[in-house]
């Protein structure tokens, strides 16, 4: 009998034994995958856990968003000092946060001197105009020259921090603020809401154009998410914010000054938001803070508005719309 022959008959004679080995087997394949299972969870790469935490960020970013059109578009209507506070309120935030991460290099700003500032910037601006941004700056140059000179541990990186940050993120922020001040009625609303309703547009935007659409990185080693091709859809969304209070006649903008303001006032966003990317990289951050579920901080979201309120203001103020 040839061995093919033995092993026919072992097999025949023999069958729980085999059925054995197939249990075993298949045992031993299903504790395999459990043990890779284990490990994909505890990395959370598991297809149900990549769906679930994708939708809860969405659902926070909605969400806080949400929350922060409503609180805009509730001041906003309820008038110009509604709004100036407002702004004092966010330019608050932004200035803390910006002062937390230059202590994280080990700077020693003045926090008081600066956060102050933050506060007075919006509401001298809703009751002077223009003239209050030389009056604020120049008692902040003159407060923080007498501390400087008080201070024996300050050097001129602190003292240059504590005046840069409230310009930056509240006398910049101002101009929302002096927008809303053309008009007490629904048209000083109507403007300053397409003031900001830019940022928001071209954000959304880029943002599904460059998820989408994006090849080329536009700035990899600062923003590695944002694309050329998202920065093109940006511009289309921030063109058509004001193609719309065109539309409206919102106070005698033309079509041409609209296309115009969008454009430089979507690029002017865009490099906004860059600045600020860059100043988390440089100190090695994600968020400028975490007061808003899935945006980050106050700064992250207003950053591209620092930049585009100023450039509207002044596209707006020279073209004889305010």
């Amino acid at each position: 009998m040839s061995k093919r022959d033995d092993k026919e008959e072992e097999s025949t004679q023999d069958p729980k034994k085999q059925g054995g080995r197939g249990l075993e087997g298949w045992l031993e394949r299903l504790e395999l995958h459990r043990s890779l299972s284990e490990a994909e969870r505890l990395a959370g790469n598991l297809r149900g856990q990549k769906a679930r935490g994708w939708t809860e960020k969405l659902l926070n970013r909605t969400t806080s968003g949400a929350i922060y059109v409503i609180v805009i578009l509730t001041c906003l209507c309820l008038g110009k000092t509604a709004t100036a506070l407002l702004v004092a309120a966010m330019a608050w935030c932004c200035c803390s946060e910006l002062l937390r991460m230059t202590r994280m290099t080990g700077r020693m700003p003045n926090e008081i001197l600066s956060l102050g500032a933050a506060i007075v910037y919006p509401i001298a601006f809703r009751i002077w105009g223009i003239p209050a941004g030389v009056y604020v700056t120049l008692l902040l140059l003159v407060f923080i020259a007498g501390w400087y000179v008080i201070t024996p541990r300050a050097c001129l990186a602190d003292v240059a921090i504590t005046v840069f940050s409230p310009i930056y993120t509240s006398l910049a922020f101002s101009c929302v603020v002096l927008i809303r001040n053309c008009d007490p009625g629904v048209e000083g609303v109507l403007i300053t809401l397409a003031t900001m309703g830019t940022m928001w547009a071209n954000d959304a935007t880029a943002y599904f154009v460059g998820s989408r659409f994006g090849r080329h990185k536009m700035a990899p080693r600062i923003s590695p998410h944002k694309s050329w091709e998202g920065l093109l859809g940006g511009m289309v969304g921030s063109v058509l914010v004001w193609i719309i209070a065109a539309g409206l006649h919102v106070r005698g903008i033309g079509f041409p000054l609209a296309i115009f303001t969008g454009l430089v006032v979507g690029v002017a966003g865009v490099f906004g938001d860059l600045f600020e990317s860059r100043i988390k990289r440089g100190v090695g951050v994600k968020d400028s803070g975490n007061l808003m579920p899935g945006h980050g901080g106050m700064l992250d979201r207003s950053d591209s508005l620092l930049f585009g309120g100023m450039v509207a203001y002044i596209i707006l103020h020279i073209g004889g719309i305010l």
